[in-house]
């Protein structure tokens, strides 16, 4: 009989729990930089705790997903994924490698709109979020989980400034309209006779700067530890789990860590996580010049935040070479 790809148990202290709360109300910033700065230096993965995201909130937004993702395809499709990048992407609409199996996993992607529900016309990744008309309670509750999980993402940024011994907004200085996307990644159960070679999602590092996950309790996170090996990332109650994502490790020619990851949902059950990827506006430059003086020789030349993303999106995603509009 086949079996799922294996992953061992991890050690307490590998993926560190820190909480931000001193943080977040300012009563003590450093300390959590600090803890912070060296994290990002190790596994670049780090569970959150005193997120101050609103468990309520976190329990209706899983609520909207499943109404959203249990009806049949053909209503899903009415809000079918944009050349934009929003909206339905459904099951082998992503492939992480070249030669691997498309994921298991199906989205729903959205990103910043204003309070009128605009978004700004600005990149080839930014566009109207496409919201079901008939579950009007979708936006709303997307919404305020995007805006409260991008608070979050905001606390952290200026945490991982301080660890560097930069100006505490460094990060966040051209962060007025971001690039920043939002989902709800659905993971169906997954049969053992799919082979140690089928994924949910297959093995990869995240495109943009930050990544802030919410799981649920079913698990299935597994991340590739500094050997090769892969350990897993089990949900701990009243966490986040975050990663810095290769947009920082380029930022920080590769003091942060940008982490292999993927997902592998042996449980029986249906899986869902909250995502939330954190990215500057687009015309953000990355270059780690800006971290560490004119005179650093960095190992990547400068980029925009807005090209490099498009370069990952096309890539990965197959719609985007099906010239869909």
């Amino acid at each position: 009989m086949m079996a799922y790809a294996q992953a061992r148990k991890t050690d307490a202290d590998v993926i560190p729990v820190i909480d931000i709360t001193p943080l977040r109300d300012g009563s003590d910033p450093q300390t959590v930089a600090k803890a912070l700065h060296a994290a990002s230096q190790g596994l670049g993965f780090i569970y959150i705790k005193g997120h101050g995201i609103d468990p309520a909130l976190i329990g209706a937004a899983r609520q909207a997903a499943y109404r959203f993702f249990h009806r049949a395809d053909a209503a899903k499709a009415a809000v079918s994924v944009s050349a934009k990048h929003r909206g339905w992407l459904g099951q082998g609409g992503a492939k992480m490698q070249d030669g691997a199996k498309p994921d298991l996993k199906e989205s729903f992607i959205w990103g910043y709109q204003d309070r009128a529900g605009q978004t700004p016309q600005d990149h080839a990744l930014r566009g109207p979020n496409r919201w079901p008309d008939d579950l009007p309670e979708l936006q709303e509750t997307a919404m305020t989980y995007f805006n409260q999980a991008h608070q979050v993402a905001h606390h952290l940024m200026r945490g991982f400034a301080l660890g560097l011994d930069l100006p505490e907004d460094f990060f966040l200085r051209t962060a007025e309209k971001p690039l920043s996307r939002a989902s709800f990644v659905f993971y169906p159960e997954q049969p053992s006779d799919m082979g140690a070679d089928q994924f949910g999602v297959g093995p990869h590092t995240d495109f943009g700067v930050l990544t802030v996950l919410c799981q649920d309790d079913v698990g299935g996170l597994q991340v590739q530890d500094v050997n090769g090996d892969w350990i897993e990332a089990p949900p701990i109650p009243g966490t986040l789990i975050v990663n810095v994502a290769d947009l920082l490790a380029r930022w920080t020619d590769g003091a942060y860590k940008s982490t292999p990851h993927r997902v592998v949902n042996s449980s029986g059950r249906k899986r869902l996580s909250l995502v939330l990827a954190f990215d500057p506006d687009p015309d953000t430059l990355i270059d780690a010049r800006d971290v560490f003086g004119a005179d650093h020789m960095a190992s990547a030349p400068p980029i925009t935040c807005g090209d490099y993303l498009v370069w990952r999106f096309n890539k990965a995603f197959s719609y985007r070479k099906e010239g869909k509009s």
